[in-house]
């Protein structure tokens, strides 16, 4: 028997990175989807698939992202994940 799995979405909104706001970005999309799995839950494997964005300075056609490592070395997460995370419920 197949065990059960449980996909979860996430897409970045398009808050563009603080240090950032001093220049003209404009939204271009979305990166590759990245997919993590996660640890079973009861029984089932979770995906987690996270889009994340970029910007592009409109003078210097600089790509814009925010500076995620999604997992950092030694941690399930990093904080800016975790951050990110909980960000999703309050909206």
């Amino acid at each position: 028997m197949e065990q059960e799995k449980t996909h979860l979405f996430f897409e970045e909104k398009n808050i563009p990175p603080k240090e950032h706001n001093n220049k003209q970005l404009v939204s271009k999309g979305f990166l590759n989807e990245v997919t993590i799995q996660d640890f079973p839950l009861r029984g089932k494997f979770i995906y987690l698939h996270i889009k994340r964005r970029r910007w592009t300075d409109k003078q210097s056609q600089e790509i814009i992202q925010h500076n995620w490592n999604i997992v950092a070395q030694g941690t399930r997460m990093t904080q800016e994940f975790a951050t990110f995370l909980k960000e999703i419920n309050r909206y």
